[in-house]
């Protein structure tokens, strides 16, 4: 069992998948010859013939179309967006074909299309290769919107995506494509979609995130048990549709909770856990859920950007106010 980053799991992950089931397809800008923008798909070319790992051209409306119409047809397109920043014009055929292809056709066509794209900020880009718009895809009924957090769910969450018969949006942390390594096995065994992950068990508050902030909420975890607080940390992963049971069985265990994302506050992803929470968990809870959130503005440049996004002493901070509160 080999030790890898995020970023290899995500490459293993699609070769295991073209290896296996010829019905899959890699298509996107430099997928192919130069292996990705951020190398995410490297070698697969060589591999498995540009005729499956396709260069298209920098046209990310003409990709979505192509990936829809693949889709359609029995085929099984993983499409790449090189940020998500760029998957704004492919909006049109994710939101009104493959979103929509189950229902319009009563179940006779599906659309088993997997859209990848690097994700989240804390890499010094500029913005529009740093945003964090997860909550766009929530609310777009038939999409699943997926957002793992380490090598192993990478691996296992891409492999569910891809076997999937619905279209899902697969957005990748690339501030954690390489900063660390854990054992994965490449066994094709895929990983649960639609289900949290529990990290950690806590009794005091519970912390529930996803995607790099993983990272700072178990450090945050580390930081509250030093002084006696004990944490429940919640790894979302499959934001559409929602395991809204762990969450809730959590906070009624422990009262209290902590939303950490860093897409920005207003009517992001955190929103609707909370609304779930103050509908169906206002009795279990003894103090106000809070949101550590990024800042409704635009991620500011690379001098700035780690004060934009959630830290561990703001995660600290707004667990030991529900701590307070109660």
């Amino acid at each position: 069992m080999a030790q890898i980053t995020l970023i290899e799991a995500v490459t293993q992950a699609l070769a295991y998948e073209m290896k296996h089931d010829p019905s899959v397809v890699v298509l996107g800008e430099d997928v192919g010859v130069n292996g990705g923008v951020f190398r995410a798909t490297v070698g697969l070319q060589d591999k498995f013939g540009a005729e499956r790992v396709i260069d298209t051209p920098l046209d990310e409306l003409t990709i979505a179309g192509l990936t829809v119409g693949l889709a359609a047809q029995g085929m099984k397109p993983v499409a790449e967006a090189q940020f998500e920043g760029f998957i704004y014009p492919m909006m049109e055929h994710i939101a009104c074909h493959a979103a929509r292809l189950r229902t319009r056709t009563r179940g006779r066509m599906t659309c088993p299309a997997v859209f990848r794209a690097p994700w989240g900020g804390g890499i010094r880009a500029p913005e529009h290769h740093s945003e964090a718009n997860e909550h766009l895809f929530t609310n777009i009924p038939g999409l699943r919107v997926v957002l793992p957090s380490s090598p192993g769910r990478a691996y296992g969450l891409l492999l569910g995506a891809i076997r999937d018969p619905d279209p899902v949006i697969f957005l990748e942390p690339k501030r954690i494509y390489r900063q660390y390594k854990e054992e994965v096995a490449d066994d094709g065994e895929a990983l649960p979609l639609d289900v949290c992950f529990v990290l950690r068990d806590g009794g005091d508050v519970t912390l529930v995130t996803w995607g790099a902030q993983v990272k700072e909420t178990l450090e945050a975890a580390d930081a509250l048990a030093s002084e006696g607080i004990s944490a429940e940390v919640i790894d979302v992963a499959t934001l559409k549709p929602l395991d809204f049971d762990t969450i809730h069985e959590s906070v009624r265990k422990t009262g209290r909770c902590v939303i950490v994302h860093e897409a920005p506050r207003t009517a992001g992803f955190g929103a609707e856990i909370a609304a779930r929470l103050a509908e169906h968990a206002m009795y279990d809870l003894v103090a106000p859920v809070e949101r550590v959130t990024g800042y409704d503005t635009h991620i500011p440049l690379y001098r700035l950007e780690m004060k934009y996004l959630p830290s561990v002493e703001r995660i600290v901070a707004a667990a030991k106010r529900t701590l307070a509160a109660s």
